[in-house]
């Protein structure tokens, strides 16, 4: 089995489904539960056991109560408790076979097998007629796939966001900045868009070569802070967490552990953030979404927003 990386899915021994959210996954996978079998759950797999679906505040309310030993910064379940590997690239075949709109995006996205893959509710079998498509490309074919997309987008072939959607993101988000900032920075990203109606998410992940590039551990804080600094790499900025390198006299790193501020600036831009400072080594790193709604905290491109 290839290592388990961000944006796989688990199954433990009980037979709780769980997003893994971390690629430091060697000896405790790094995971945040969203889904226990439950007689009366809604959401039901192909062999008909009903599920579950728990958001963030109660997949940690439900593992505080019931499985204190896996509670951390994420849910960390050892490895030998793992029962099942739910991995996007290897079902993403079985996923497109009964998913039209799927087979659609692969189609059109052009995407090499085994470098794209379905995640979220279609990889365990647990969607419904309302879920989203929440596409997975590793590595540099996600910068392909974007391109590809954009394309796709201005060409027609596939739908660009409403008005409606952008405002439902947008409140689905609440970011601490304004609608119109919002949007502004969201419209370049080309990391999202509609299919037959359905809205759809372009995750990066990194490829399993790329797996040890950066790991990420929580450092000593130091407090909060808000700079402004050159971005001198944007590489992984599509990453979770975002990881933008800056030109600063104290931070060296900006990382985002929202999916907002993904993707939100590009090397050669200068930046505004708030967030939390921490020590990591010899350097400093400041961190926004140390929060799940991140509240106070932010990335904005004085670049792109002063143009």
């Amino acid at each position: 089995m290839p290592r388990i990386r961000l944006r796989d899915f688990i199954e433990d021994s009980d037979g709780w489904i769980y997003a893994v959210s971390a690629y430091d996954n060697e000896e405790r996978i790094g995971c945040v539960l969203r889904y226990v079998p439950d007689p009366e759950g809604e959401r039901v797999n192909p062999q008909g056991t009903r599920y579950r679906k728990f958001d963030f505040e109660e997949a940690y309310e439900i593992i505080a109560l019931h499985k204190p030993q896996y509670t951390d910064s994420v849910h960390r379940i050892p490895a030998a408790e793992v029962r099942r590997v739910f991995k996007p690239e290897v079902e993403m075949p079985r996923i497109a076979a009964s998913h039209p709109r799927v087979a659609n995006l692969m189609e059109i996205l052009k995407v090499p097998p085994g470098f794209i893959g379905c995640t979220g509710s279609l990889l365990c079998g647990l969607d419904n007629e309302g879920s989203d498509i929440d596409l997975v490309v590793y590595g540099p074919a996600w910068f392909s796939a974007q391109k590809t997309l954009r394309d796709a987008i201005r060409d027609g072939r596939i739908e660009g966001l409403s008005d409606e959607m952008w405002d439902k993101v947008y409140h689905k988000r609440r970011p601490e900045i304004s609608f119109e900032d919002f949007v502004l920075h969201e419209h370049r990203k080309w990391n999202r868009g509609q299919i037959g109606g359905t809205y759809f998410d372009l995750l990066f992940t990194r490829s399993y070569d790329e797996l040890d590039r950066i790991v990420i551990r929580k450092g000593e804080v130091l407090g909060r802070a808000t700079i402004t600094a050159r971005v001198t790499d944007a590489s992984l900025a599509f990453d979770n967490p975002a990881v933008y390198s800056v030109d600063h006299e104290e931070i060296s790193k900006v990382l985002s552990f929202t999916h907002t501020y993904s993707g939100q600036a590009l090397a050669g831009e200068t930046i505004e953030a708030c967030g939390v400072v921490e020590q990591h080594g010899s350097e400093r790193w400041l961190i926004v979404g140390t929060t799940r709604e991140a509240k106070g905290e932010y990335i904005v491109s004085r670049t792109l927003l002063e143009g």
